[in-house]
């Protein structure tokens, strides 16, 4: 789940499932790992429905069932479990007044279930698709010296070894007067052959990674410096290389210390492009006549029509719906944006409004974006720039590619 949309979208619905109280243990969360038949998981929960007539609150033995007969149903419109897995969220929730309603999530998540899990309990439990939403982001590993090197991936947290390459190229020699100059050139056509193959590698395991977000590099001493400036990285490997560290090993340990190390300078990448971001957007707003910046929903979606955002940024911290209303009294029909799904009433005779269809204001925005050929880019509230952004525009503004009068 790499896309910014997903990850706010599926974060969203998320938010909503954790939203939901159950009066007792009456919310099932099932969760289906791929390699789990459809036929097994029926089977499974019809011995569930069996022992749910145990129960001894009446309330709380229907509602459990019906949860468990409303999964089975389900269930019956797959042939074969989906390649990530099936999570159901299924049970009566509060509403309100002593009142309560029926909340049925379906999900085919972005990454593969791992386990089977059956839990009734008065809340749903989303942790697994909550570790999902963590960041998982794909870095290039190469630790390297004239003796070895080792590449690998880190992958979130994971420190995946590609291969480890031991070299022919002779440290020391006893050699003297013509001799010595011999065996130095040699030594130096046996690294530069060493230094070409381990290039080769380097080109073979991780040119093709299209989720490639850069290359960290590592080694004892002045050769990772070397192997870098002298070109033995692919043009396109090398633009990719983020930063260079001094480490103890050049083996699978040097990996591990090399991630150590790089901790702080991964933490702020994706920090320090957002600052750009916002300091461009706030350097325009800053000038007498706001430049190039546009804010405010309704001039921004103006902006939007015409052609003229370059890029359209948008605080993750937005929870507000687009609504299509009318009023079912006079006839008024209209469009809003709101925080609730409330639609409030009507500015013409003060009836209440309807809610006709609505869709996230985020996902509405970054469809409009997406169909006239704007960047979007999704702010944290992670740096002083992302809470301002969000304070003071409401999370949502724009760099122009031209002036909008």
């Amino acid at each position: 789940m790499n896309q910014p949309r997903e990850r706010y979208l599926f974060k969203r619905k998320l938010e909503e499932i954790e939203s939901a109280e159950g009066r007792g243990t009456e919310l099932v969360s099932l969760y289906v790992p791929p390699n789990r038949r459809i036929s097994d998981v029926t089977s499974y929960l019809k011995k569930e429905l069996s022992q749910s007539s145990n129960i001894k609150s009446k309330t709380t033995r229907k509602n459990v069932t019906s949860a468990i007969e409303s999964i089975l149903g389900r269930l019956k419109s797959y042939r074969v479990v989906p390649e990530n897995g099936l999570v159901f969220f299924v049970g009566e929730t509060e509403a309100g007044a002593d009142q309560t309603e029926t909340a049925s999530h379906v999900v085919e998540p972005p990454e593969s279930v791992t386990t089977f899990l059956y839990r009734c309990d008065s809340r749903f439990h989303t942790e697994p698709l909550r570790e999902m939403l963590r960041e998982k982001e794909l870095y290039g590993l190469m630790v390297i010296d004239r003796s070895e090197a080792t590449l690998g991936l880190l992958r979130g947290k994971r420190i995946e070894v590609i291969k480890n390459v031991q070299s022919l190229v002779p440290s020391k020699h006893s050699k003297g007067g013509q001799s010595a100059r011999r065996f130095e050139r040699l030594i130096e056509q046996a690294a530069h052959v060493f230094f070409v193959k381990v290039g080769n590698l380097m080109t073979e395991a991780l040119l093709d990674m299209r989720e490639l977000k850069g290359i960290l590099l590592g080694g004892p001493g002045y050769t990772k410096d070397f192997f870098l400036e002298k070109d033995y990285i692919h043009h396109e490997l090398k633009r990719k290389v983020i930063d260079t560290f001094d480490l103890g090993y050049a083996d699978e340990s040097g990996l591990r210390e090399l991630v150590e190390k790089a901790r702080k300078t991964l933490a702020d990448l994706d920090l320090m492009r957002e600052k750009r971001l916002m300091q461009a957007f706030l350097e325009e707003v800053k000038r007498p006549d706001e430049g190039l910046a546009v804010y405010g929903e309704a001039e921004i979606r103006r902006a939007l029509e015409l052609g003229a955002v370059d890029t359209l940024l948008i605080s993750e911290a937005i929870r507000k719906v687009r609504m299509g209303v009318s009023c079912p009294v006079c006839g008024y029909q209209g469009v809003v944006t709101a925080e609730s799904v409330n639609p409030g009433q009507c500015p013409k005779c003060g009836a209440d409004l309807s809610m006709d269809e609505k869709v996230d204001l985020v996902e509405d925005l970054h469809d409009k974006a997406e169909r006239l050929g704007t960047k979007v880019e999704l702010i944290s509230e992670d740096s002083e720039e992302g809470k301002l952004f969000w304070r003071a525009f409401a999370g949502l503004g724009g760099i122009l590619r031209y002036r909008v009068s």
